[in-house]
C-alpha cells in the first residue's frame, strides 16, 4: 500500500474516530456530571433523554434516567457483569409489551453526589442498553426538570422490604 493510501485510511479513521466521539458525547453529555453538595445536574441530550454514567454497586453503568418507569431495570449482560442474580420472576409491563424480569435488589446507585442504598430493581431480559433508572431509585430523590436540566437533589431514603409493589 502506498503512503498516500495509508494517509487517506488514516485520515478516514480519525475522522470517523471524531465523529463518534461528538455524537456520542452529545448523546450522554453527563459521562462526568455536576455535582456538589449532595445535588447532580444533569444535560438532556440531542435526543431529548438524559442519560448518565452511574455506579452500580460500585460499577460504572450507563443509565437511562426515566421519571416515567416504574423501577431500576438491568440488562442481562449488565447482571451478569454486576454478578446480580435472582431466581423470583415476576410479570411486567414495558414500552415494548408484557415481559418476564427478575427481582433483585442493589446494594448501592449512585450518579455524581447523589446515593441510594438497598434500591429495588429487575433484572429485564432483551433490555436495550445497560440499565434504566426509574422510580425506585428516583422516588427516595427530590427531581426537578427545567430548560433542559434534570436536578436530582439528595433525599430522605426510606428502605424498603423487596416485593413486587416496588414496581
Amino acid at each position: 500500500m502506498s503512503k498516500t493510501a495509508w494517509l487517506a485510511v488514516l485520515a478516514w479513521l480519525l475522522a470517523a474516530g471524531g465523529i463518534y466521539y461528538v455524537v456520542d458525547a452529545r448523546m450522554n453529555p453527563n459521562r462526568n456530571p455536576s455535582s456538589q453538595g449532595g445535588e447532580v445536574t444533569l444535560q438532556r441530550g440531542m435526543d431529548g433523554h438524559y442519560r448518565a454514567t452511574a455506579l452500580i454497586n460500585g460499577e460504572k453503568v450507563e443509565v437511562l434516567v426515566d421519571t416515567g418507569a416504574t423501577g431500576v431495570a438491568i440488562s442481562s449482560r449488565t447482571a451478569e457483569r454486576l454478578g446480580l442474580n435472582s431466581h423470583v420472576a415476576a410479570r411486567t409491563t414495558t414500552a415494548n409489551g408484557d415481559a418476564v424480569a427478575y427481582i433483585t435488589r442493589l446494594r448501592s446507585v449512585r450518579i455524581g453526589d447523589v446515593e441510594a442504598h438497598d434500591v429495588a430493581a429487575m433484572i429485564t431480559p432483551g433490555l436495550q442498553g445497560e440499565a434504566l433508572l426509574g422510580m425506585s431509585f428516583l422516588g427516595r430523590m427530590d427531581v426537578r426538570l427545567f430548560r433542559g436540566k434534570m436536578t436530582i437533589k439528595q433525599g430522605d431514603e426510606a428502605i424498603s422490604t423487596p416485593t413486587t409493589e416496588d414496581f
